[in-house]
């Protein structure tokens, strides 16, 4: 039986959290021994772990060591692994924390993996924080045998801007967990009132730049001076929050657009949407639009984010795309050949 170690920073709300829940509920445990190695104990999420997953946990690092140089990050970062022996794979799953790579680098195994979560290179041109970051941390690549891109899409920019030359790519999209989705869209929404005259939009990811809610008002609104019956619910939180209640006042979409925030079970409410919506600037792959395929959504997205996802219909327009959307029966999606050729792939990362 292969042994792995994963390392993660925590499982608070996010997607790379959510990714990484779903593919722990993914793995074929008879074939394959999983320590998950966590730096904080704190969670958003009411996580069921398979009963044959060992969770550890590592003692918290400051976060001073996000901004120096990772040579001197990996010297002072000492993580106590106790007696863990060898292992075939070491995983840095979060691929942004130094601490999960020190933890990669340093624990004993075979073979050394990084999963990509991002396009970098749009995101190194959005973000002056994680260019500096970048600068800081690029140096850890070089100690990785291979590197796990979440879509096709974000291979040739991470291999551009980070100069990774002789390394194993290999494409694994994010897992998603049909049978949860299933059961979750079933549970009643909590403080939901939505007006079924209306096209309700349901909109769902973290309330950031990358997510480009900002663009999502501004298209929003000009489709609602096109049609009065147009609703848009937005599930998440974060950063941009209070910049975009501003915008929603400022829009005058007072009674048209709600923010829902951090949502447990955000299936429910999707499942009482009529259609998904995304305009992000970028992705890794985009699991929330994955996840509105489940629920059995139609979606609207914007044609940058084709890219990410094999066989995905993007709009030039997405004014128009929602001007001219209709209510259609919804046909959720088991995702079962998706999920298979995924747990195929991790099968043959893990092995070789």
């Amino acid at each position: 039986m292969k042994r792995v170690a994963i390392f993660q920073n925590d499982l608070s709300v996010g997607g790379i959290q959510k990714s990484l829940i779903n593919l722990l509920h993914s793995i074929d445990y008879t074939r394959f021994s999983i320590d998950l190695y966590l730096f904080a104990q704190n969670t958003f999420w009411n996580v069921d772990f398979p009963p044959q997953l060992h969770v550890k946990y590592l003692r918290p690092v400051s976060k001073i060591y996000s901004f120096v140089p990772f040579e001197i990050a990996k010297g002072r970062i000492r993580p106590d692994f106790g007696e863990c022996g060898e292992y075939d794979v070491a995983i840095d799953f979060n691929s942004y924390q130094n601490s999960c790579a020190v933890g990669a680098i340093k624990i004993p195994a075979k073979k050394r993996v990084m999963w990509i979560h991002n396009d970098v290179e749009i995101k190194l041109q959005n973000e002056w924080k994680y260019r500096l970051l970048w600068s800081l941390f690029k140096g850890k690549f070089a100690y990785y045998d291979a590197f796990v891109g979440v879509s096709r899409g974000l291979i040739e920019p991470f291999l551009k801007m980070s100069g990774v030359q002789d390394k194993k790519f290999y494409v694994i999209p994010n897992f998603i967990d049909t049978e949860e989705i299933a059961r979750k869209v079933l549970e009643k929404p909590q403080n939901l009132s939505i007006d079924p005259a209306c096209l309700n939009f349901v909109a769902l990811g973290r309330l950031c730049h990358q997510k480009g809610y900002d663009i999502m008002l501004d298209i929003f609104s000009r489709a609602c001076a096109k049609r009065n019956d147009l609703r848009l619910y937005i599930i998440g939180d974060g950063p941009d929050r209070e910049a975009l209640k501003a915008q929603i006042s400022r829009s005058d979409l007072t009674n048209k657009v709600f923010l829902l925030g951090n949502q447990e079970n955000p299936y429910c409410y999707m499942q009482q949407m009529d259609a998904f919506i995304s305009t992000s600037r970028y992705e890794g792959q985009g699991m929330n639009i994955m996840e509105a395929m489940a629920v059995g959504l139609p979606v609207y997205c914007t044609k940058n984010l084709e890219k990410y996802i094999d066989g995905l219909h993007g709009y030039a327009d997405m004014e128009a795309a929602m001007v001219s959307a209709e209510k259609t029966e919804k046909h959720p999606n088991s995702l079962s050949a998706y999920n298979r050729e995924i747990q195929e792939s991790i099968v043959n990362l893990l092995e070789n």
